[in-house]
């Protein structure tokens, strides 16, 4: 999402769906794995299949998705582009729906990710230090990558003004395919990471935490790499304890099940006190 808005100035809310259709794509990857005992034999090159797989498709979902909804409306006005996004992500749900039916589908269980472990005395199940440690590298990778690399002064240098860096030589429809393939990427790796924990996948498995992924952009300040990592984590804390801390005492059953309320809470009281974000924005207007 930030690395969208950052060029483009679009909220792609079409990118839940490139985060479910690596993910959905590769359990069929995963089922022929296990049925030949690779899954488990192998269980590491296995994983690394598994993200290899999702996150190619997500990326040309992506790309596919930049070139035909996304470019022809580059210049007009935003409006008709957030139509646009949410009108691909409809399309792209009914896609995958009439693809690969209905019904939620579990995963072949991986026995290298069962089971748990004590760091520091608290108890971490394998599949949760997984995520943790793969979101970190991914992190850290992507903002090296957007500040270091050549492509990624390409980037941000097309965010800040794209008339004047095609005139500087930047090639901006390459930027931009490279930052739609880029989200890819992202997108196909969360959804394994998301399969790890759940080990549940539907067409519509991208909603929830595509819109969760909105919030903590937003919360973090959209348009900025490092206030989105900061954002997801600030977020996902508050929807783990929120429920807990602001809820006792009123007597509801079940106060863990209103964590989305908790996440679209956040959202409005950041767009209404602080639209920048926790690090802010170059221009609050932006937000």
């Amino acid at each position: 999402y930030t690395l969208v808005y950052g060029i483009l100035f679009l909220i792609n809310f079409a990118h839940g769906e490139v985060f479910m259709a690596g993910a959905f794509s590769t359990l069929f990857v995963a089922r022929a794995l296990d049925r030949v005992g690779f899954l488990n034999d192998s269980p590491v090159l296995a994983i690394l299949v598994l993200f290899l797989s999702s996150m190619l498709i997500s990326m040309t979902v992506a790309v596919i998705l930049e070139r035909v909804a996304y470019r022809p409306l580059r210049g007009a006005p935003r409006l008709i582009l957030l139509i646009t996004a949410i009108g691909a992500s409809l399309f792209l749900q009914s896609t995958f729906r009439g693809l690969y039916g209905a019904s939620s589908t579990a995963y072949p269980q991986i026995d290298i990710l069962e089971g748990g472990l004590s760091l520091f005395g608290v108890g971490v199940g394998r599949a949760q230090l997984v995520v943790i440690l793969c979101a970190i590298v991914l992190m850290i990778g992507l903002f090296a990558f957007i500040e270091r690399t050549r492509t990624g002064r390409s980037m941000r240098a097309v965010g800040e003004d794209k008339e004047i860096a095609a005139l500087m030589g930047i090639d901006v429809d390459r930027v931009i395919v490279t930052t739609f393939a880029i989200g890819g990427l992202l997108a196909g790796a969360a959804g394994i990471l998301f399969v790890f924990i759940f080990n549940q996948v539907n067409y519509f498995m991208g909603f929830t935490p595509g819109i969760k992924a909105f919030t903590a952009a937003v919360l973090g300040g959209i348009g900025n790499v490092l206030g989105a990592g900061l954002g997801g984590l600030a977020l996902g804390i508050l929807e783990s304890v929120g429920p807990r801390l602001f809820l006792s005492g009123a007597e509801i059953p079940s106060p863990d099940q209103l964590q989305p309320v908790v996440a679209f809470g956040i959202l409005v009281l950041v767009l209404i006190f602080r639209p920048g974000g926790i690090l802010g924005s170059a221009e609050e207007a932006r937000a």
